[in-house]
């Protein structure tokens, strides 16, 4: 993993949003207030979350917004929220990739604007960063259909090693609301824990600053990254939004998404 020793000026700042189905609600419901405060949105597309009348609605909230709209495909799993994994063979859940991306894309081009970026939900993308084979057969399928459409992961992960081989645009992430391991990916968990906003947001600002994480071995470890991600499950989503505009913005970095 590369070190930037110097201070990030621009960051982009994503959320996973629009995961809730029908009546049922995830986190708080504050997505429509999220969406003053970042500028990339990736929007569930139905398989682990999210269904056709709210992924029209937060297209149609984000387009108001001038916010980036990102698919976020998961593994079919609506009663796991996608952070369970499913054994499925490599094809197979390539090819749940590319239907949930062609649901998001429609919407998308109902409102007249394109697809900003792909990233992938939960168990999926966990799987993505580890599995080669998968990574690159999504990659490909992906850089097929959408060839300059950023592709949202983890700096050298699976995912990010298949998309550098074959030269498809990548975002690297950062994990607000997620702890760091040894190897430089994230610890996985099925629900999403709860965060001190003011101990998150300083050790975003930080990340940004020096480039390093403390991991949950107690380790320095150096971090490159284009993105800043949360997630609109993590109570108090809005107040973490919030927070990190605030503070970022305070330190001269500018909040807009990777062109």
């Amino acid at each position: 993993m590369g070190n930037s020793v110097m201070p990030l000026k621009k960051i982009d700042l994503n959320c996973d949003m629009g995961e809730g189905f029908g009546h049922w609600l995830i986190g708080d419901g504050d997505d429509d207030h999220i969406l003053n405060y970042i500028s990339s949105a990736n929007i569930a597309a139905g398989f682990h979350a999210g269904d056709p009348d709210i992924m029209n609605r937060i297209v149609a909230a984000a387009v108001q917004h001038n916010v980036g709209i990102g698919v976020h495909p998961g593994f079919q799993d609506l009663r796991g929220f996608g952070r369970r994994h499913i054994q499925a063979e490599t094809a197979s859940l390539v090819n749940d990739v590319i239907y949930q991306m062609g649901a998001l894309e429609v919407f998308a081009r109902l409102y007249q604007v394109p697809l900003a970026h792909i990233k992938l939900h939960g168990a999926l993308f966990m799987h993505a960063a580890r599995d080669h084979e998968f990574a690159q057969l999504v990659l490909e399928r992906i850089h097929a259909l959408y060839p300059d459409v950023p592709f949202y992961c983890l700096c050298g992960s699976a995912s990010y090693q298949a998309a550098c081989m074959i030269g498809h645009p990548v975002v690297r992430e950062f994990y607000a609301d997620r702890a760091y391991d040894a190897s430089g990916l994230i610890v996985f968990s099925r629900n999403s824990p709860e965060w001190d906003v003011d101990y998150m947001t300083q050790r975003v600002l930080r990340a940004c600053m020096e480039g390093k994480v403390r991991t949950v071995e107690g380790l320095e470890l150096d971090v490159s990254f284009d993105s800043i991600c949360f997630h609109s499950d993590t109570h108090g989503a809005l107040a973490v939004a919030k927070s990190l505009r605030d503070t970022l913005t305070r330190h001269d970095i500018q909040i807009a998404r990777r062109n």
